[in-house]
């Protein structure tokens, strides 16, 4: 399967980097099945903006976490990780929770909103998906093919 990342550089040999602001799964490498969704990422990096493409062959020895939609699971496990709480997955792969949807989740943990609240907010009008590579056995499932600059 091709899978993308939106960056301003060329990342021919991704690493897992612990550092920044939590994200949606933790701490990794962020791909995504979706090529167009790699491109808005890219733009949002300073120039240059490149799209790195990659072969995933999954591993089935790897301890692989999927949200195939955003369920109650999927919401409590985001609110996790965006709080810096660690998980034992060397892969997770889902839906993502974009600015505007991140700002549901933190009026549903504040207790400004309920969870049903949440779900009728959160309806998005475009697919998303994101796949995160947790650690370097993860990432030995990733052979760089190519790139290109927007």
């Amino acid at each position: 399967m091709k899978v993308y990342h939106g960056t301003n550089t060329i990342v021919a040999k991704p690493e897992v980097r612990v550092v920044g602001y939590t994200k949606d799964f933790g701490y990794g490498f962020y791909c995504t099945k979706i090529e167009r969704q790699a491109q808005r990422w890219a733009i949002t990096k300073r120039n240059p903006h490149i799209v790195c493409v990659y072969d995933y062959v999954p591993d089935p020895i790897l301890n692989v976490k999927t949200f195939e939609t955003m369920t109650d699971e999927w919401l409590d496990f985001v609110a996790a990780c965006r709080h810096g709480e660690a998980h034992d997955y060397d892969i997770v792969e889902g839906p993502m929770a974009d600015d505007e949807i991140w700002d549901y989740v933190e009026d549903f943990l504040s207790g400004r909103i309920t969870r049903e609240a949440f779900w009728v907010l959160a309806q998005f009008k475009h697919p998303t998906h994101q796949l995160l590579f947790c650690n370097d056995r993860a990432l030995k499932t990733l052979t760089f093919i190519t790139s290109y600059e927007l």
